[in-house]
């Protein structure tokens, strides 16, 4: 069992439709255990309900009960707007049909996910009620849209829904952080500060997850604090193959490691994991253009407490300042939230989403994408600011 599994690695599957279709029901089939509540009044879900557990053959996910999408009212605007949240992340989705329903609500889950290019599940619940028109089946073999029939309440239907489940699983791409990076046998030296904003008595997650990756494809590695770095560097026989460092230290370790050594960020590698490299780096590029006054969107994935130094609050602001020679004027999204309207944006810079899973963060690029408003991320905007951009992403234009 891989229960230890992080968040942001798991297969995320969720559940959506109107009001009492069954949806807390079925995960509870789905998890085998009583994780959301279930009863007969509508609503009974607010916000999503997540477990993480082992399915069978699939492996690690998280399985997300939301509220329904028909929730009225102010307040149920509030939950359909969490919902909605859940659409951004989810790698599966599974829309959930009462008894004999189809309308707009979920021909609108339709288009979305399809846009998306989510994989898509329809599952026809309460089906010993009432079982769907044949012209909605028709139409979702028009689409290629897979469906199965299930009574939640007593787990008929489970079966055929978990085999559902296995062929809609993206293929295991075995994507990696670093490890198509390196050869098995090559030394990595990785930076990492110890200050005040690291945490006590450990390692930040992309830090440890970098670790573990290099490990996994037979390669060393060297850790040591940015003000050691020089004397490690000496103490080796041969060069590093990479120099991989927090990207708050950029601007020391980029005049320590030699020219010929490649070097880049945690950040950055997870701009590449959890994202898109490409589409985050050209973000960066947009720095230039940016004018004293210009509305910048910080995103922060976790819903940290921030330290006098905080990298989004405190040092990237202070650094873009610097660079445009003016005040911008910044805004914070942290967590879920985040702005629907953009445009008065002319730059998102994002953590590295090590919390979230791929989807997530992809579904913000395209946001961001169809709004005509560049993004790109810490460590690659650090790097822009220092100059130093074209050296931080040449170890992947490099490839082994």
């Amino acid at each position: 069992m891989k229960q230890g599994t992080p968040k942001g690695l798991r297969l995320h599957i969720a559940l959506f439709g109107r009001r009492n279709v069954g949806k807390s029901s079925l995960l509870n089939a789905i998890a085998q255990q009583q994780v959301a509540i279930v009863s007969d009044k509508p609503g009974t879900t607010t916000d999503p309900v997540e477990k993480s557990m082992e399915l069978p053959v699939i492996g690690p996910v998280v399985l997300i009960d939301t509220a329904g999408i028909d929730d009225p009212g102010d307040l149920g605007a509030l939950r359909v707007d969490k919902t909605n949240q859940a659409v951004e992340r989810a790698d599966i989705a599974l829309i959930v049909v009462g008894a004999g329903q189809w309308g707009n609500y979920e021909e609108d889950l339709v288009t979305r996910f399809s846009e998306k290019q989510t994989p898509t599940i329809v599952v026809f619940n309460q089906n010993d009620v009432a079982g769907p028109d044949e012209k909605v089946l028709d139409r979702l073999s028009q689409l290629k849209i897979p469906w199965v029939f299930t009574v939640a309440s007593n787990n008929t239907g489970i079966f055929e829904l978990r085999s559902a489940l296995l062929n809609a699983a993206p293929a295991d791409k075995d994507e990696t952080i670093i490890g198509d990076l390196v050869a098995p046998g090559d030394l990595v030296v990785l930076v990492t500060p110890i200050d005040d904003q690291a945490p006590k008595g450990r390692l930040i997650l992309p830090q440890v997850q970098t670790i573990r990756d290099l490990l996994d494809h037979d390669a060393y590695c060297l850790v040591v604090k940015d003000d050691q770095l020089s004397n490690a560097l000496k103490d080796l026989n041969a060069p590093p193959k990479l120099v991989v460092t927090d990207s708050q230290a950029f601007a020391k370790v980029s005049t320590v490691v030699p020219p010929d050594v490649p070097m880049t960020s945690f950040s950055i590698l997870f701009s590449r994991f959890k994202g898109d490299l490409a589409t985050m780096a050209a973000g960066a590029n947009a720095i230039k253009d940016l004018k004293p006054g210009d509305k910048v969107l910080i995103a922060e994935a976790c819903g940290h407490h921030p330290g006098e130094e905080d990298i989004g609050k405190v040092k990237i602001p202070a650094l873009l300042n610097k660079f445009v020679g003016g005040q911008l004027e910044f805004s914070h999204a942290q967590g879920r939230d985040f702005p629907n309207d953009l445009s008065p944006y002319k730059l998102v810079v994002h953590c590295g989403a090590c919390m979230w899973n791929k989807k997530a963060m992809l579904s913000r690029l395209l946001e961001c994408h169809n709004q005509n408003v560049p993004i790109t991320n810490y460590g690659l905007t650090i790097a822009f600011a220092l100059g130093i951009l074209d050296r931080a992403i040449k170890p992947f234009l490099a490839g082994r």
